[in-house]
């Protein structure tokens, strides 16, 4: 079979047994209101700030994408060692939900000190808060532990940039053990897809595709496409004409603009629904990686049947998906740890 082989099932029979981990209701003993108490939370405020809800499955997407759903996303970086965890990587400077973790941690461990980790909370929460939001529900298995490494530079190099091409998106999906149909559900998140522009402009991120169906997205993740494609000062030819006309004229009036938001579903970007590949279909995608879910006749094939179907289907397809993704090299048993407090490792 040879070295690569004999590592590929190695590593292959590491991720199962990982998988095999989680479980339903994992805390049933240890903490039997856990799940309730982070609902609860979830309930109290996210109908305050919906908005909050797509960059919830945006961490979630980031954090699963760097060394699994480890909460590897959440540690700050150190002054005295000077790592500079992935928080400080640029995909991740625009994520925002960080309190709102630490706040249903904190009420966790006044319930049950040291037992609800961190990975865990942010994959409820993410789940919670779509379907609070009156998006699909799925399962999530619990059991993960929390990771002890956390790097800027990894997190750069593993999270699908918003500029990926079809064969990048492919690629890194597949190494996380995601298959196209994932890619174009969880663009739908994200992260999250791409022909250049037209891609950049529909995933700011797993952030936020079926998961792109909610949220919004700031006016620097797709000027380029906007005002310099190719580097020559011109417009994505992909996107369409009128609606790149009409961002420049309403939204991004500079190439230079840091601040304005764009709904990422006009019409619909607070909720959960189909309009996300319809506007694809149009091609007036806001990211090139979502742009980029048009140039493959699989993918294509996929937003098709979407469209097609009803929204229960999607829904369930979509949780499927997600459920998926939250299995994504997780840690139990003995490895890493349940943090008492999120943004620090223990000790």
């Amino acid at each position: 079979m040879g070295n690569f082989g004999t590592v590929l099932l190695a590593a292959l029979a590491f991720l199962g047994s990982s998988h095999a981990d989680l479980v339903m209701n994992f805390y049933a003993k240890s903490c039997p209101k856990a799940e309730e108490i982070v609902l609860d939370f979830v309930k109290l405020h996210i109908p305050n700030a919906p908005l909050l809800a797509a960059a919830l499955i945006r961490m979630h997407f980031h954090d699963c994408f760097v060394r699994g759903c480890d909460a590897s996303i959440l540690l700050n970086s150190t002054t005295a060692s000077g790592n500079q965890t992935e928080k400080a990587a640029a995909p991740n400077l625009t994520i925002r939900g960080f309190d709102f973790i630490d706040r249903v941690k904190s009420l966790v461990e006044v319930e049950c000190p040291g037992t609800v980790s961190c990975a865990d909370i942010i994959a409820l929460v993410a789940r919670d808060s779509i379907v609070t939001t009156g998006g699909p529900f799925w399962r999530v298995p619990t059991g993960r532990r929390d990771g002890l490494i956390s790097n800027a530079t990894e997190a750069l190099n593993n999270i699908p940039a918003p500029t990926s091409n079809f064969s990048t998106l492919q690629t890194d999906f597949a190494i996380k053990g995601l298959d196209l149909k994932d890619l174009v559900l969880l663009s739908g998140k994200s992260n999250a897809v791409y022909v250049k522009c037209f891609l950049s402009l529909l995933i700011s991120f797993l952030a936020d595709k079926g998961a792109h169906t909610i949220g919004v997205a700031h006016c620097s993740s797709f000027s380029n496409c906007l005002y310099n494609f190719t580097g020559v000062g011109d417009e994505d030819p992909a996107l369409d004409s009128e609606y790149a006309a009409n961002l420049k004229a309403r939204k991004c009036k500079t190439a230079n603009d840091t601040t304005t938001i764009v709904e990422m579903d006009p019409g619909s970007f607070r909720t959960f629904d189909l309009d996300y590949y319809t506007l694809l279909t149009k091609r007036r995608g806001l990211f090139q990686s979502d742009a980029a879910l048009t140039t493959s006749s699989t993918t294509k094939a996929y937003i098709t049947q979407f469209l097609k179907g009803s929204l229960k289907d999607f829904y369930a397809e979509f949780a499927l998906a997600m459920e998926k993704m939250g299995r994504v090299e997780v840690k139990t048993r003995s490895v890493g740890e349940i943090r008492k407090h999120c943004a620090v490792v223990n000790g």
